[in-house]
């Protein structure tokens, strides 16, 4: 199989590619954290697009049970469709619905199988999954057939840190924490994204992006995808790196903030800022 190098549409640095390709080597389950915006979803799906196999995606949700992962039993369907005379009753597959670790198991390539954002669930929710990503198969009750991996398929796992895993669940997934681009990264980023792009004004837009996440009580860092819709505003209202560069110093928010800023909280935190700023000066 292709080693995973990135992709035209994805800066992937060093130490991710190396990450990813362990796990695919190790067959191990490769478990992303990062904080959001770091790109950990998309990771999976650009992961399938350079190696060129299908993904199978499963959005976890706090309600979302290991269960229901492998398959699902209809038994008040079949109940109402007996009450009614249904044919369909007479076979009990017509009352299960597939979940995504069967549709992993049984494609006929090997897929990637993103199960994002795990820490979602309940505390018991990964540990309820470790048999059957460690054997590739589960056993089907109702129907007594076995459902077994034709090829493992390459899992990759995210989470936002929400609540710890449990240890004997970390124990069999290899880990990598993608730290925040840095600047060089970031330009990286922002030229695939804008290739076209004044480099003076990705200068400027840096400054202030970087200088807005170092600023102390922020409840909500602006992330990689939030600098991207900012630049994209900037150069829709041709707002030139100078027109940054000479901003009033007492308006310590940018202008468009709202692509930066996400909370109440965190515009109230520079107007205070402001509001200082311009004492002291006075």
């Amino acid at each position: 199989m292709k080693k995973f190098e990135g992709t035209s549409s994805y800066v992937a640095t060093d130490d991710l590619r190396i990450a990813v390709n362990a796990a695919i080597t190790l067959e191990r389950p490769l478990l992303i954290k990062g904080e959001p915006g770091t790109g950990k979803t998309v990771l999976a799906f650009e992961v399938a697009k350079a190696i060129g196999v299908p993904i199978i995606q499963w959005h976890i949700k706090s309600t979302t049970k290991a269960q229901q992962g492998l398959y699902e039993y209809d038994a008040v369907s079949r109940l109402r469709d007996s009450q009614l005379g249904d044919e369909r009753v007479k076979d009990i597959k017509n009352y299960i619905s597939k979940g995504k670790l069967w549709e992993a198991f049984t494609n006929d390539a090997r897929p990637v199988l993103l199960i994002d954002e795990i820490d979602k669930a309940d505390i018991e929710f990964p540990n309820d999954l470790l048999l059957e990503l460690d054997r590739m198969e589960f056993f089907v009750y109702e129907t007594g057939e076995t459902i077994k991996a034709k090829q493992r398929p390459i899992v990759m796992i995210t989470s936002n840190n929400e609540k710890e895993l449990p240890d004997a669940f970390l124990h069999r997934c290899f880990f990598h924490y993608i730290k925040f681009p840095d600047r060089d990264t970031m330009t990286k980023i922002i030229d695939v994204h804008y290739p076209k792009i004044m480099d003076k004004l990705v200068g400027e837009a840096l400054n202030i992006f970087y200088q807005i996440r170092d600023v102390p009580g922020l409840k909500k860092k602006p992330s990689t995808s939030e600098l991207l819709d900012w630049l994209k505003l900037l150069m829709a209202d041709d707002i030139t790196a100078e027109t940054l560069r000479e901003r009033d110093p007492s308006k310590l928010i940018p202008p468009l903030h709202g692509a930066l800023l996400k909370n109440e909280q965190d515009v109230h935190l520079f107007e205070r800022l402001a509001f200082l700023a311009r004492r002291e000066r006075n």
